[in-house]
């Protein structure tokens, strides 16, 4: 499913003349705030539920780089979900659909009153239903990576 389009901003570039690290971390971020809305936790949907998504991890892989004006799209895949975590797994691509990051994140819905972890509203129960979904067999190869060096 895609959430979200973009084109990497000048103030994105850095000395070595494409975009940043950081900034593939915030475009990932801004999809999560994508998914978000399409799940119903909008700022009228967090405020209304009392309810928002926090994350509790991110491995981000880089795999080409990204120049300034560049079209960027966000893809998302749900790996896994219980009553009030997410992993989900997010594919930055260029026009081309060549990959360029891919970011695997976990995360946590939140009582926004207690500041505790709680299960996801009912609405936003279903909506994260209509998600696509990978099968436990078919996840992307860069999923469920973990970082060491090869001996």
């Amino acid at each position: 499913m895609k959430l979200l389009t973009t084109r990497v901003a000048p103030e994105w570039v850095d000395y070595n003349g494409h975009m940043n690290d950081a900034e593939y971390a915030r475009v990932f971020s801004l999809a999560v705030d994508t998914l978000m809305e399409r799940i119903g936790l909008d700022a009228e949907g967090r405020e209304r539920q009392a309810y928002t998504l926090f994350t509790l991890e991110t491995h981000l892989c880089y795999r080409r780089e990204a120049h300034q004006g560049q079209a960027l799209a966000v893809e998302v895949r749900l790996l896994d979900r219980d009553a009030k975590r997410l992993h989900v797994f997010f594919t930055m691509s260029d026009e081309a659909g060549e990959t360029l990051a891919t970011s695997e994140q976990m995360l946590m819905g939140i009582d926004t009153g207690s500041h505790r972890p709680a299960p996801f509203p009912s609405g936003v129960f279903e909506a994260i239903d209509a998600l696509p979904q990978a099968e436990p067999d078919a996840w992307p190869t860069a999923a469920g990576r973990r970082i060491g060096i090869p001996r």
